[in-house]
């Protein structure tokens, strides 16, 4: 490996200076599979594929042996399976008719809302951090910036607890 490469022990995933780029070797396989997931779900949006039929796909695709199947399987089949809900979480939030929304936008929102809802092992932050980063390789130019309104506004109703005890531990540093 090139300077300023090393090998996580906790990981085994290859770290990179604060200032290099992030390589795509560097990503977790959680990030693949919601990468992938976002593939699976725009096809489902715009072609109105079949779940089952966007797997199969999906998992033949380049790189995809490197992501989390297990959250990849989680995020497509439940925002699929959830869509009505995850669509009324979304749509109070919104400032058009949720048809206007990029189907990006509108599945990385779809899987930020059921991330806060099912996956609590991930910090509510990382799951903003994940799909705004998500929105902003995808998305159109500003969708990040929308992303980031609607998903921070989920984020005190679907992880009221933990959102709360963030902002308490910001005030007792301030």
């Amino acid at each position: 490996m090139s300077e300023g490469h090393h090998t996580s022990p906790e990981s085994g995933a290859a770290k990179t200076d604060d200032k290099a780029p992030r390589k795509s070797s560097a990503k977790s396989g959680r990030s693949r599979s919601r990468e992938f997931a976002l593939q699976g779900l725009y096809q489902f949006l715009v072609g109105q594929n079949e779940a089952a039929d966007i797997d199969v796909f999906t998992r033949d695709l380049s790189g995809f042996h490197k992501s989390d199947s297990v959250h990849y399987d989680a995020l497509l089949y439940g925002c699929i399976e959830q869509r009505e809900v995850l669509d009324a979480l979304i749509e109070p939030l919104l400032d058009r008719k949720l048809d206007e929304i990029s189907p990006i936008e509108h599945a990385v929102m779809w899987m930020g809302a059921y991330e806060f809802q099912h996956c609590i092992d991930v910090p509510w932050r990382v799951v903003l951090n994940e799909y705004i980063e998500l929105a902003k390789s995808f998305g159109g130019t500003d969708g990040h910036k929308y992303v980031n309104g609607v998903l921070n506004g989920l984020a005190p109703k679907l992880r009221s607890h933990e959102v709360e005890a963030d902002r308490a531990k910001g005030k007792s540093q301030s």
